[in-house]
């Protein structure tokens, strides 16, 4: 793969063989249903925090793909503060997972991460060829980005304990497609060897 210029005009790292995507989680669920998911998302949250930890340890690039909730002058600050000072039901996911100033951020308009965003350009730039995909829902957004990540023929990591879904039905029926359908490993995070990842190359 040629790539002209040496880095994202400037703002991309070093190239990385492995992306840490975390899907939707800077979000105030106050949507119908929203309560359905409250306890789920929180779990999740708490992983996802530890995983990110230790990726940037790593040098491995995080990257926020966020719901844009229907409003295209979104502004990411705007909603941590409203999530974190609003009394929401998802201030507990923005207080494990508030982005931090080198983390990535990219509105997605629809289910999958990669539909009209900017996704795909930052990747190419990291000359990413394996993603870990956390967040919810594991049913929807993370399954749509999912099936879009494996037509672009990245390898897939989608620790089972870093998705949640509004019911634990749900979830596991998302686990389960993601590991016939998509051969994503779903190993939870807890053993999944982030050194490993960033030394092998698919």
């Amino acid at each position: 793969m040629h790539i002209q210029n040496e880095d994202l005009h400037g703002n991309a790292p070093d190239s990385s063989p492995v992306a840490l995507l975390i899907i939707d989680m800077i979000n105030d669920l106050e949507f119908p249903g929203g309560e359905n998911i409250v306890d789920a998302a929180q779990e999740a949250a708490q992983q996802i925090a530890s995983l990110k930890k230790q990726a940037k340890a790593l040098n491995i690039p995080v990257v926020y793909v966020n719901d844009n909730f229907g409003r295209w002058r979104s502004d990411m600050t705007k909603q941590v503060d409203h999530c974190l000072n609003d009394g929401v039901r998802g201030q507990r996911l923005v207080e494990l997972l508030r982005p931090e100033r080198d983390d990535y951020v990219v509105l997605k308009p629809k289910h999958s991460a990669f539909h009209a965003t900017t996704l795909d350009a930052l990747l190419n730039y990291l000359q990413a060829d394996q993603l870990i995909i956390t967040g919810i829902s594991a049913d929807v957004c993370v399954q749509f980005s999912a099936s879009d990540a494996y037509m672009r023929d990245f390898k897939l990591y989608i620790p089972e304990d870093c998705i949640a879904s509004d019911s634990t039905e749900h979830t596991q029926e998302a686990i389960t497609y993601l590991k016939r359908v998509l051969d994503a490993d779903t190993t939870p995070s807890s053993r999944l060897h982030l050194e490993r990842l960033v030394k092998q190359s698919v």
